[in-house]
């Protein structure tokens, strides 16, 4: 019998699946909660093509809406994107037990309190993926490149939880970096994120090297960084401009990249828009900040969103 904890992972598509194939590799029992994919994955598992080898794998168990869990997970890894009309608490209600810890690999900023305010007793552990990947089919995940995690415990600090599931990942084979301060480390990451998400979708699905590429496109993605940081600032996270300058050269760097967002624009999904541009305008107001960019760019993706 393994003494490795139990995982459960609520939204296995391109991200938890990675993530769950990591800690299968390192001795986890790993079990999924499935929606549309669940005959496809109980029947012949998860497909991972990657550049760290075949990660493919069979979960331990396949669950959907309504089955009863035989025990409660010891980690419950929620990896569903943060959509208006979601509701994340109530998706975990029929999994979680009573010691729990929640785990959160999801984009944006400001998205903790939903969960931390639904389940208070239950430790809550934020985590930033830095990772390239994306779902190619049913129970098939392409795993371009990366897979690092930034995590620690919500609202702040470190505890045994945030040590135990950083040394299961690093086993499993990733990266890991642990931070006492996550929301700053949210802030860091909303830096690159609120601007090329948002505009690779106002550019149809762009890459990053052609909105960068674009009359004006670095000018206008730096103008947007620069409001990102003064409203990270106002919110308590100061972060030293010359980071503009690294995500621009950074970005040269890597390969013409189709970020999450822009996949879901072009493959007909909701986008993450409150996640990862709205609630930073809804910051930067509550704090009087202005930002005539974002909130430009927020209004104008707010125009094509479909009506629900």
């Amino acid at each position: 019998m393994s003494d490795k904890p139990n995982i459960l992972i609520v939204g296995a598509g391109a991200i938890g699946s990675f993530y769950g194939a990591i800690l299968k590799q390192a001795g986890c029992s790993v079990s999924v909660v499935l929606r549309s994919e669940y005959e496809t994955v109980r029947t012949r598992g998860i497909r991972i093509n990657s550049p760290l080898g075949d990660l493919s794998y069979t979960p331990d168990a396949v669950y959907r809406e309504g089955d009863t869990l035989p025990q409660a997970p010891d980690y419950l890894i929620l990896c569903v994107k943060v959509l208006p009309g979601v509701d994340r608490a109530a998706l975990v209600r029929p999994w979680i037990g009573p010691a729990t810890c929640l785990v959160l690999i999801e984009n944006g900023i400001d998205i903790e309190r939903e969960l931390a305010d639904a389940y208070p007793k239950n430790p809550l552990i934020s985590c930033l993926a830095f990772i390239a990947s994306s779902r190619t089919g049913p129970g098939e995940i392409d795993h371009q490149a990366y897979g690092k995690l930034v995590m620690g415990r919500f609202p702040d600090g470190l505890d045994d939880h945030s040590h135990n599931l950083a040394a299961l990942f690093r086993e499993g084979g990733i990266n890991v970096d642990l931070t006492e301060q996550v929301i700053a480390e949210r802030w860091r990451k909303c830096l690159w994120n609120t601007p090329f998400n948002p505009l690779s979708v106002l550019a149809n699905g762009a890459d990053t090297l052609t909105i960068l590429d674009a009359e004006g496109g670095e000018a206008l993605i730096r103008a947007l960084m620069a409001e990102v940081i003064a409203v990270a600032a106002a919110d308590g996270f100061t972060m030293e401009p010359e980071l503009i300058d690294k995500n621009i050269k950074g970005t040269r760097n890597m390969p013409p990249y189709k970020n999450s967002m822009a996949l879901d624009y072009l493959n007909g999904q909701p986008i993450e828009l409150d996640a990862v541009l709205g609630n930073v305008v809804a910051i930067a107001n509550r704090h009087q900040v202005p930002v005539p960019h974002l909130e430009t760019i927020l209004t104008a993706l707010r125009m094509r969103q479909p009506v629900a």
